[in-house]
């Protein structure tokens, strides 16, 4: 397996009348060919703002790509003119957003947007364009497929809607599908359906998926690596199990503590939230952006900002920013409550 996309170092901001907002700040990390990276963080964390720059998409202005590189086999992406862009997109990375109803053109049939990309991108023509969106629909399970092509989006159950932003994602086999908050807005057994879909799908096509979402449980079903991300940083990276079993970064043990536990007996745990609120956006941290809401800091997390590096004793793969031991601190506070 090689490395399908790497992104060195970006930085994403947005200047408006309210001042600046440091949006992405100095993400870097490498995809492999096939891996599930499921990216999580409150809101405001920039999951979102980070895909959106990778593919071109930041509104600009106010927004702006201040730095970095994005390498997709090998090319930049940043460098693109907007017409290269435009072929990557879809053909080659392919994003299927929060909302199916947003997307979708709700005065188009569903087979019109869906054999428009094959068109552009597969040079096919109506009749086996329309077979290929009639096949997708099929895949994604929509049931008597080829009579709902004629269909609208407003013909459509939500999920349903969902699925078919699916089968727009996949129309042309790209080798990286990024999927933000996908299931947001469906109920729960629709959510579960949906994940089971892009896993079934992934194992049949093969591709890289970015799964962005803020749900901890979805990620744990779907992904191989996990990256927590806050104010614009990564602030964890590993194997999924190692950083669930094993999380080193407080923002993260916050996360976990706040997850409902099927497992837990009665009274022995109730949920935690991470006290505090998110940063503002739009002032620039200058320690570690999580310390007024940590209480493991020390004196350097006001000061310095921790760069990700690998953790002590741990997984090769498992990465951390923080000034502090979070095993060592946890522990700690075992014995004394164990006293």
């Amino acid at each position: 397996m090689g490395v399908l996309m790497e992104v060195k170092d970006l930085v994403t901001r947005f200047y408006t009348q309210e001042g600046t907002v440091y949006a992405v700040n100095g993400v870097s990390y490498a995809l492999e060919e096939g891996e599930t990276l499921g990216v999580v963080g409150e809101s405001g964390s920039g999951k979102s703002v980070h895909v959106l720059s990778i593919m071109g998409l930041i509104p600009s202005p106010p927004g702006k790509i201040e730095n970095g590189e994005v390498l997709f086999q090998g090319r930049d992406l940043l460098k693109l003119s907007r017409e290269e862009m435009r072929l990557v997109r879809g053909a080659e990375i392919s994003m299927i957003f929060q909302d199916p109803m947003t997307s979708l053109n709700p005065v188009l049939t569903i087979g019109t947007q869906i054999t428009e990309s094959i068109k552009l991108h597969l040079g096919m023509n109506q009749t086996q364009a329309d077979n290929r969106a009639a096949e997708l629909l099929d895949m994604v399970g929509i049931p008597d497929a080829r009579n709902r092509l004629d269909n609208y989006p407003h013909q459509f159950s939500g999920g349903m809607r969902q699925r078919v932003m699916i089968a727009m994602g996949l129309s042309c086999n790209p080798k990286l599908l990024i999927a933000d908050e996908p299931t947001t807005a469906l109920d729960v057994t629709i959510q579960a359906q949906i994940v089971e879909l892009i896993k079934q799908l992934k194992q049949e096509l093969g591709m890289a998926i970015i799964w962005i979402t803020h749900d901890l449980g979805v990620v744990a079903g779907i992904a191989d690596t996990i990256q927590v991300m806050y104010a614009g940083r990564i602030v964890e990276r590993g194997p999924i199990k190692e950083v669930f079993q094993d999380p080193r970064n407080a923002y993260t043990l916050g996360l976990l503590n706040s997850l409902p536990r099927v497992d837990a007996k009665s009274g022995e745990r109730r949920l935690v939230q991470i006290e505090g609120s998110p940063p503002d956006m739009r002032i620039e941290p200058k320690g570690d952006p999580f310390a007024p809401r940590n209480p493991y800091r020390t004196e350097r997390c006001w000061e310095e900002m921790p760069p990700l590096q690998t953790v002590k004793n741990g997984h090769p793969e498992h990465e951390v920013a923080a000034w502090y031991d979070l095993p060592a601190e946890l522990k700690k506070e075992k014995e004394v409550s164990n006293g």
